[in-house]
């Protein structure tokens, strides 16, 4: 119980800490992203074996992490420059910028709450999710090197 209490305080301080540095923060939930989409995307794959129960806990963390995605506080204007891969285009369509978040998020709910009961099921959610994930880098993500 001791080491919930410490869990929930440290998540309610991170919290609270969030979106200091609008590009360091949303690299690092696009890192954390990349890892959970990469976790599931094994399973699908065959790489790890299919447990729904893990799938799940990895669906609900992916749809936590959608919803930690503030746009606005993420990609202010003058956020552009620097140490970054968001291209231009978000600030100049930032409407469809959004849209294409909001998609996503709608995406990664409706994974959630059809939890896949097999790895062919999971495999058309992950087709789903990284077509989203596709068009978002396409559209509005420079290429590094």
């Amino acid at each position: 119980m001791r080491k919930l209490v410490i869990a929930i305080s440290m998540l309610a301080f991170a919290g609270s800490a969030a979106f200091a540095d609008p590009i360091l923060d949303r690299q690092a939930l696009m890192k954390e992203r990349g890892k959970i989409v990469g976790g599931l995307a094994k399973v699908a794959k065959g790489e790890d074996p299919f447990d729904a129960a893990a799938v799940l806990t990895q669906l609900q963390a992916l749809q936590a992490n959608a919803e930690k995605l503030d746009v606005d506080a993420l990609f202010p204007a003058g956020s552009d420059a620097g140490d970054t891969t968001a291209g231009p285009k978000i600030w100049e369509d930032m409407a469809g910028f959004k849209a294409t978040e909001d998609k996503y998020l709608a995406d990664v709910k409706a994974a959630t709450a059809a939890a896949p009961g097999d790895v062919d099921a999971l495999k058309g959610q992950i087709n789903t999710l990284g077509g989203d994930c596709g068009t978002c880098h396409q559209t509005y993500r420079v290429k590094k090197g």
